[in-house]
């Protein structure tokens, strides 16, 4: 039997968040609109109400100080935090930290996780992860970044691309070229870095799409520093106790993060694509041009129709992606695939409620220009498109010419 029955206190967990979202977050958007607004107060008012309704860190143990959800629950949980821009940094689960979180408690020493773990969960502090550089791009195993042992440190030198949250964090994950002549994917290793440091020289914040259809642009010196910077790596040196993993498991340190991230990014999108949804249905029911309601054009309705069929589909990918991580199986193949699902899935649905609102959704009087500008780099981060299906391409060859069918590589086993 097939059930997707989910446990009333799983149900009743996600009908919380929900409501905490909706109460709390979506309406602290709003302030910022004022020019007088405060980021770091919005977010340390909306943690202090999560901590009060036991909302914190929803994958962590409860030995570690989180809510300690399985993987259906917190997939239910991040698919409400996802509708608002505050819904993960108010639990305390957003990206990167939280990736990074996980692959510390996974393979952080005792040390690093009482010195380095602790403050994170405590969301006292913000951690960066600098693995991609220029010159390798998607291709992890191309980076140039060195780190040489001297005595009982490692020296780094290197640069670093798009280093997401870089500006603004207490700490730097880095990935570095320990043994080139290694096996491909023995060649890197893991290193924490406590930031700031004159080893790690952050050369500018990189504009992007989204910062200038942000509505949040007028206050941008007041915001905390963020963005992804270009980062001078020079003479930086780590202590040996501070490699995460073990020297030549940087590339397996890299996908056990990124692994997580992908899956959050799907999560968060499902989000906020049932909150554009909300607002295209709105906006047409109330809209009338040439003596009708947009909302009773066959044309109108086909649409809507569209993008709900794409939710459904994404929500199924999702719940059975999070049933094989609780028993335990291996997801990389599904996880590439619904990863580029997931990143067209919210891009179509975020365009067609623009199309719908008209000249105002093209306007910053509502928030899907921004959403637009935002959500195009879904198709890119953590793997453009074009890798994950060449692996998924690849997987689906392997299949056949084992199994005599691709069954196998495209869902067969569900049956």
């Amino acid at each position: 039997m097939i059930d997707f029955e989910i446990p009333p206190e799983t149900r009743a967990l996600r009908e919380k968040v929900r409501t905490f979202v909706h109460e709390y977050c979506i309406p602290a958007e709003k302030e910022l609109e004022n020019d007088a607004a405060d980021y770091k107060s919005i977010v340390a008012r909306l943690q202090q109400e999560a901590r009060s309704q036991r909302l914190w860190c929803p994958f962590i143990s409860e030995e570690y100080g989180g809510m300690g959800l399985g993987h259906l629950a917190n997939a239910l949980v991040q698919m409400e935090l996802g509708e608002s821009m505050f819904g993960a940094v108010a639990l305390n689960c957003q990206g990167p930290d939280d990736a990074t979180m996980l692959t510390l408690l996974e393979h952080g020493t005792d040390y690093q996780k009482e010195k380095y773990l602790k403050p994170l969960l405590a969301g006292g502090l913000r951690i960066c992860f600098s693995m991609t550089e220029r010159a390798s791009g998607a291709d992890a195993t191309g980076m140039q970044t060195t780190a040489v042992l001297d005595g009982d440190n490692y020296v780094l030198n290197g640069e670093k691309w798009f280093s997401t949250g870089a500006a603004s964090a207490d700490m730097a994950v880095i990935m570095a070229k320990t043994d080139p002549d290694a096996p491909r994917h023995q060649q890197f290793s893991t290193f924490i870095v406590e930031l700031p440091n004159p080893g790690y020289q952050i050369q500018r914040n990189i504009e992007t799409l989204s910062d200038g259809t942000s509505p949040r642009r007028h206050l941008r010196d007041k915001l905390p520093p963020g963005g992804h910077s270009e980062v001078l790596i020079k003479d930086l040196v780590v202590p040996r106790e501070n490699v995460l993993g073990g020297i030549g498991g940087g590339f397996n340190m890299g996908q056990h993060r990124l692994a997580y991230g992908r899956l959050r990014h799907g999560m968060h999108n499902i989000a906020l694509a049932q909150r554009a949804l909300d607002l295209a249905a709105a906006h047409v029911t109330q809209r009338e041009t040439f003596g009708e309601r947009l909302a009773d054009r066959q044309g109108v309705q086909w649409m809507l129709a569209e993008c709900a069929t794409e939710l459904y589909k994404a929500r199924l990918v999702l719940l059975h992606l999070a049933y094989k991580a609780e028993k335990g199986q291996d997801i990389r193949h599904e996880n590439s695939m619904a990863k580029v699902f997931l990143a067209h899935m919210v891009h179509k649905v975020v365009d067609t409620a623009l199309q719908l609102h008209g000249a105002l959704g093209y306007s910053l009087d509502t928030p899907l220009a921004n959403w637009y500008a935002t959500v195009r780099r879904q198709r890119i981060v953590d793997g453009p498109d074009e890798v994950h299906k060449w692996r998924v391409g690849r997987q689906v060859i392997r299949t056949f010419e084992k199994h005599g069918t691709t069954a196998l590589a495209a869902g067969g086993e569900l049956l």
